[in-house]
Parts: structure tokens; sequence; C-alpha cells
């Protein structure tokens, strides 16, 4: 059985998450995972340089085949929200540079797929990321929301293999 390697990517500009997982089948391995972190006092391009820098590191040293990137959610501040599209930008940057196939999820979707319910609570995320990948012991919000989203992709990615294996 084929292992698809996904990075899952919370994007903020503050602070990045990531995680790594390994997909055989319905089977998930916990790979890595971690936070990058950018300092507020540094300048907007610094800060990106920063993301583009470690999300490139991170593709070329963990080597994964796919990448799921939470998508942007808008709620009051503006301001915020073109951070979030900055620091995504990055990242979406970094992967098609290496030629990853690129998956974009809606934050409820992601819930759902990991925890059952589209408006979950970020605990409730992290204790349902660390049930799925007991090796994990994932302690950073951002971190287990990343590797959510390298399970919703996995989850996603067995439903399309099944359904294209069903029409063939």
């Amino acid at each position: 059985m084929a292992v698809v390697r996904i990075l899952g990517l919370d994007p903020g500009l503050a602070r990045m998450g990531w995680g790594v997982i390994d997909c055989a089948g319905t089977r998930l391995t916990h790979v890595a995972h971690g936070v990058i972190q950018t300092r507020a006092s540094e300048c907007l391009g610094l800060r990106l340089l920063t993301l583009h820098t470690e999300v490139t590191r991170l593709i070329a040293e963990l080597q994964p085949g796919a990448i799921a990137v939470e998508q942007a959610f808008v709620a009051k501040d503006p301001s915020a929200a073109l951070k979030l599209g900055h620091a995504r930008a990055v990242a979406m940057l970094a992967a098609a540079q290496a030629g990853l196939e690129i998956a974009e999820y809606a934050p409820n979707h992601i819930k759902k797929s990991v925890v059952g319910v589209g408006h979950a609570g970020k605990e409730q995320v992290q204790a349902m990321v660390r049930r799925l990948l007991p090796a994990c012991g994932v302690e950073q919000a951002d971190a287990a929301y990343a590797l959510a989203a390298a399970i919703a992709h996995a989850a996603l990615a067995g439903t399309r293999a099944r359904i294209l294996a069903a029409l063939a």
C-alpha cells in the first residue's frame, strides 16, 4: 500500500502551526509537528520571509507529497484577515515552488473531519488529534490544528480514492 505524506498548516503571521502525517490507506502515523513563530517587532517583509524560509525547509526536510492549508476565516478584523492572507500566501507559494499538490479546507470542514462537529472548539480538536495520533503528544493548539488539517486531507483523499476505484 502506498504511503502518502501530508503537511498540514494552520497559517498565522505570529504563529504558523505545522504537522506532518503519513497516510497508508486508513492508517495514519504521526511524523512531526511544531510551530513557526515570528516577532511582532519585525517588519512584515521579514516576518513573511521567516515563514517562507521555514516552510521551505520543512518541505525539503520532511518531503511531503501534499499540503493541506486552512482557508482564511474573515471575522470582524480586516487587518487580521489581511495578515492571515499574507501567511497563507507564503505557505502556498513554498508548496507550489516544491511542486506539491495544494488542498485548501474551510475551518468547519477540518473540525467536522476530525471531531465530527463543524463548530468544535480548539480543545476538542486537540483532544481528537491526540486520540487519532496517540504518539504525537501535541501540546500546542496551532500544531494540533495543523495536524487536523492533514488528517482532514487524508480522509478526503481516501474517500476520493474509493470513489475512483468504484468508478473504474
